[in-house]
């Protein structure tokens, strides 16, 4: 994949052998997987199937070793910081392509990739807009200009679970039905006031809201998603999420205002060309025959992360980020605005852990009390009155001058945000700079029944890793920035194997390897949403490789265990061929194998052929990637 692999000069100076150039330097041999082996990144994009020294990508560096006195060796490496290679991990997502793994279609996928999930959401929040302003909403016990701005207290569930308008105006005895959209053709009297809404038939909360999603409102089809991102499902189930609007059940209408025509945006924030990386090792062999290295390495992680943030889409200034409990009993606004969007907050403003894990709806002699003439106008129960929520969260952005971002003002709410630029939720890929420390070892111990067997292992330890947190009560209310976030995380990593000769020239080696995140979030929480359904609204560290929609956002593990057997043999009249099969099993059921045959041609000239199979459980690193099993040939010349 590279036009130039290798290219470098060797000198000597001072008793230090020196190679500066374009190069690979390898420290460490496990199977299949890389540990030790950290200074040149990887190319992944298909996955790990290919052999080590074709898929390591070369570097610039410089390369000094000294051999001591004892026989002891002494290397120093200064290389580039460069990125292993991701499948989809770009603005394009490489859409089609054979090995993009759930966790990177999580961000990138055109359906289920929360960078274009985050402009089709915003677009359904800016026809409920258009839907509110053309009266399409109730707003008793004041209108509110028929803006989105009013509904504090009107959840994505409140909506979504609700059966709404019938022929008879809203049904009292179902306990909630809070200022909900109007059902085509139905009226509502309340307050002396009448308020309809096109024409049609009746329907309920998830039908207008998938409806509105996939097909947009009456006469404005700007925003419709017509299936293209993966936004609601027809069956409403926040229980059981599988789409972005079932992980967001607390989400209230007055946030859609916030993200009204929120953009995804792409970027990278890569370190400087001179900012690179720089490692020491310490080699020797024991006299009893134990070689060991002690190894140490300052560098950017070659594993790429994504930085989430809410942006001014104008000025790229990144916007702070505001939760605001309730608001006015008469108004519902979170902001009471000076000019053009800047002012003070109402209700309570609160942090991620002050988000209560069940909303409480208001009762009929609360609503009474609020505004007993409209109440009693047809008995109905209408938007701060009887079944509001009285304690969902509002998500607010404002700028460092103090304005509020949104489609409305927040007071004059029918009118534009006359100071609003457009908000970008912002996907910055960067690398993070790490300390990493270990050593290998390796001896033989003679068996009587199997010979000589070389027992080897390798340890690491990464201080500040990046691992994926997930904050599913943050995500509830709508601030994806907030709930899919990465934190630092020191891990420990280990292998151990074994390596035997039988049938006289075929080696056999076999390992263990355990991954330990040190760091390890998990704080399991179960939440209420307005209308009574549970939901999941934990804290936990994500599994990077396969966190998606599909799968609940899936959790990762404290401690992940893989474990490989590797046969190699060589074959033909004078040994001149190879074969090779590895195969990897992964904790909690993925598997992984691959076949390869090296046939020699001619000195130059080297055919080869391999099977790779995919399998297991779909959630794994391994089994997600079953339909893309593959055969693949090639030949090799060299000169």
């Amino acid at each position: 994949r590279d036009a130039l692999r290798e290219a470098y000069v060797d000198t000597e100076m001072n008793d230090w052998s020196i190679r500066a150039g374009k190069q690979q330097v390898v420290w460490g041999t496990a199977d299949g997987m890389k540990l030790l082996d950290t200074i040149n990144p990887t190319d992944y994009s298909e996955m790990a199937q290919n052999q080590m020294e074709d898929s390591r990508i070369p570097v610039w560096m410089i390369n000094a070793e000294k051999d001591l006195e004892d026989g002891s060796n002494f290397q120093v490496v200064i290389s580039q910081a460069k990125e292993n290679k991701i499948a989809g991990l770009n603005a394009s997502g490489d859409q089609g392509q054979a090995f993009i793994m759930k966790g990177v279609d999580s961000i990138t996928g055109k359906r289920n990739g929360f960078l274009n999930v985050t402009p089709a959401l915003a677009g359904v929040a800016s026809t409920f807009d258009f839907a509110a302003s053309n009266g399409g909403f109730v707003t008793s016990p004041t209108t509110q200009s028929n803006s989105l701005a009013a509904f504090t207290s009107m959840t994505v569930d409140g909506f979504g679970g609700n059966a709404v308008a019938t022929s008879g105006g809203y049904d009292a005895t179902t306990g909630a039905a809070l200022g909900i959209m109007l059902a085509n053709g139905q009226s509502l009297t309340t307050g002396g006031n009448t308020y309809t809404y096109a024409s049609g038939s009746a329907t309920n909360g998830i039908n207008l809201l998938y409806g509105m999603a996939e097909n947009g409102a009456t006469g404005y089809t700007t925003y419709a998603n017509n299936g293209a991102t993966n936004l609601v499902d027809a069956a409403w189930n926040p229980s059981s999420a599988t789409s972005a609007f079932e992980y967001m059940p607390a989400a209230t209408f007055a946030t859609f205002n916030t993200f009204s025509k929120t953009a995804g945006n792409y970027v990278r924030d890569y370190p400087n060309s001179t900012d690179g990386n720089i490692g020491f090792r310490f080699k020797k062999s024991l006299p009893s025959g134990l070689n060991y290295s002690l190894n140490y390495l300052n560098h950017y992680d070659a594993n790429p992360y994504i930085d989430l943030s809410w942006n001014d889409v104008s000025s790229g200034e990144k916007l702070n980020v505001t939760y605001v409990e309730g608001g006015s009993g008469t108004t519902g606004l979170p902001v009471t605005t000076v000019a053009n969007g800047t002012g003070t907050i109402e209700g309570t403003v609160i942090s991620a852990a002050d988000i209560k894990t069940s909303i409480t709806s208001r009762t009929q002699a609360q609503a009474v009390a609020i505004d007993a003439a409209a109440y009693a106008g047809d008995g109905a129960m209408v938007p701060y009155l009887q079944g509001a929520a009285l304690d969902a969260v509002t998500v607010l952005l404002s700028d460092s001058a103090g304005h509020y971002y949104g489609a409305k003002n927040w007071t004059t709410a029918g009118t534009a945000n006359t100071a609003y630029n457009d908000v970008e939720l912002r996907f910055t890929e960067k690398l993070n700079r790490i300390n990493s420390i270990g050593g290998s070892f390796d001896t033989a111990v003679e068996t009587e029944k199997l010979g000589a067997v070389v027992v080897r292992g390798e340890v690491l330890f990464n201080k500040d890793e990046m691992k994926p947190v997930v904050d599913k009560r943050v995500l509830a209310i709508g601030d994806l920035a907030g709930a899919l976030t990465m934190k630092k995380s020191d891990t420990l990593k280990f292998v151990l194997g074994a390596d035997i000769t039988v049938l006289t020239n075929m080696m056999v080696s076999a390992q263990l390897i355990q991954l330990r995140d040190l760091d390890y979030i998990d704080e399991n929480l179960t939440c209420t949403s307005q209308l009574g359904a549970s939901y999941d609204c934990s804290k936990y560290t994500g599994d990077m490789a396969t966190l998606h929609m599909s799968n609940g956002l899936n959790k990762g593990e404290e401690n992940k265990e893989f474990y490989s057997l590797f046969f190699s043999k060589p074959f033909g009249a004078s040994g001149e061929h190879r074969w090779n099969n590895i195969f990897m099993f992964e904790e909690n059921g993925g598997k992984w194998n691959r076949l390869d045959a090296e046939f020699s041609i001619d000195d130059d000239t080297q055919a080869t052929v391999e099977y790779n199979k995919y399998w297991g459980d779909a959630n794994t690193q391994f089994g997600q990637l079953e339909a893309s099993s593959n055969i693949q040939v090639g030949v090799k010349y060299s000169f």
